[in-house]
């Protein structure tokens, strides 16, 4: 994904071309940076040829994102020649042992990892100097947002205590740093308050918040708050329901007091929408991608948030073609697929990451199979998906207005609670019955589901 930002132009104000790569964490990275060089007085530039400076928000985690992320680089260099690299791929290192990004591209200003926000100012201070001295007038109380005005992400935490075998996310961002909660809901509140319908809470892993800190009490509106999942996500569903806005939790590993959330969905507290990260289903892959939880427990686990909760949408991502995995473990995938009708899920076939453990795991499956069990996984997928999708018509749904030409009178697109925005499916609403009737983007309207099309639902507003 690729994200970029203008402000108004300034006579005066220097211009830093700004893009962002990779996922929400890393966009929340890159809002941060961009609030502080707009309270420096600093304007950004739309294209590299326009700019004193180019800033490269970097992805490093699989092949395609690493060449993504070099691609682009090498496009700001050749349009502007003046370029700074932040981001997951400025943490790797490359063949020679030094920095990748350096051995690639050693013509660029200078280069740091991921949420190293002073590193980037103070490289920008030092080629492009600061207009004047910080004003906080000149900055929403949001902060420099990326996304539409209407949802948002919100960090509670950077890094991860995992050491899963495929994945070197933990090299570049570190272990796990929870906010303090109180800074969490702080930002939280001033997101609703500034309009935003829909907070989508994202970390390398929401369901460990505040093990680092050991649950330690903190204090929000003078009040103690344990820096803990369950406490955080009922403050910020009081939060919502003050302000008629969604709360919808991503990166969930299911751990036993994940169990303690779902009722909160129940109550209508929080979305019932789960993000969980599965990655496959049968132990013994599981064990070797050393992930947390095993594939009976995954299950049992699934079956109990349904009876909590029957409305509940999952989520989930999978790798098949995992070093040494054979046949019948693949098939122990479908079956899993098959018997917990996963609502979204994604599928990769495996790919060797630099730096990952999984490299030295026996029984490397080829490419071709590899991609022939991913193929055969997303067909799994999609009729659990679309056998889903047609339960829905014929219901009434809420559903949050994402775009609406000529006021809606032409129809729109929004998404339901079942719908992340831009992973997920879209409600495609038809033109409103009634002239009268119109659509904004960032409101709820209710619409019948009338009819389904791929991944999304069709909708009339009533």
């Amino acid at each position: 994904m690729m994200q970029e930002s203008s402000v108004a132009d300034t006579a005066t104000a220097p211009k830093i071309g700004f893009v962002s790569l990779g996922c929400p964490k890393a966009l929340t990275d890159s809002e941060l940076i961009l609030t502080q060089l707009r309270a420096e007085g600093y304007e950004t530039s739309k294209t590299f040829q326009g700019a004193d400076l180019v800033i490269v928000n970097t992805c490093g985690f699989i092949d395609d994102a690493v060449k993504e992320s070099l691609d682009t680089i090498g496009e700001a260099l050749a349009d502007n020649g003046k370029v700074i690299v932040t981001g997951c791929l400025g943490a790797r290192a490359g063949e020679g042992g030094g920095n990748l990004v350096k051995e690639v591209h050693p013509k660029v200003l200078a280069v740091t990892g991921p949420h190293a926000t002073q590193e980037v100012m103070d490289a920008v201070h030092l080629h492009v100097p600061k207009p004047h001295d910080p004003f906080v007038d000149l900055v929403p109380p949001t902060g420099i947002k990326l996304t539409p005005k209407h949802y948002a992400y919100l960090k509670i935490s950077e890094g991860c205590n995992h050491r899963c075998s495929f994945c070197i996310i933990p090299s570049m961002r570190g272990d796990l740093v929870s906010r303090p909660i109180g800074d969490v809901l702080g930002e939280a509140r001033r997101l609703f308050e500034a309009g935003v319908k829909e907070l989508l809470v994202i970390s390398q892993d929401t369901s460990a918040y505040g093990v680092d800190v050991k649950y330690r009490t903190g204090f929000w509106d003078g009040k103690p708050v344990r820096t803990r999942m369950l406490e955080l996500v009922q403050a910020l569903g009081a939060m919502a329901a003050e302000h008629g806005a969604w709360v919808r939790l991503h990166y969930v590993y299911p751990y036993p007091h994940v169990d303690e959330i779902v009722p909160l969905m129940a109550e209508g507290l929080i979305l019932p929408y789960l993000d969980v990260p599965f990655q496959h289903a049968h132990p013994d892959v599981l064990k070797r991608m050393k992930r947390p939880a095993s594939g009976e427990r995954n299950l049992e686990r699934i079956q109990r948030w349904r009876e909590i909760c029957p409305e509940i949408v999952i989520r989930s991502t999978f790798i098949a073609g995992f070093p040494g995995e054979t046949e019948a473990e693949f098939e122990t995938l479908l079956d899993f697929m098959r018997e917990a009708q996963i609502d979204r899920a994604g599928c990769f076939a495996y790919s060797p990451v630099e730096g990952a453990t999984a490299n030295d795991l026996p029984g490397a499956v080829p490419d071709a199979v590899r991609e022939e069990r991913r193929a055969r996984f997303m067909a799994v997928a999609e009729a659990v998906s679309t056998a889903k999708l047609q339960q829905r018509v014929g219901a009434t749904m809420q559903v949050l207005v994402d775009a609406a030409p000529a006021m809606g009178r032409k129809g729109g697109t929004g998404r339901s609670y079942a719908d992340a925005p831009e992973i997920d499916g879209t409600v495609r609403l038809l033109p409103p019955e009634k002239a009268s009737r119109t659509l904004k983007v960032g409101e709820f309207t209710r619409a019948r589901i009338v009819g389904t099309q791929g991944h999304d639902l069709i909708g009339q507003p009533i």
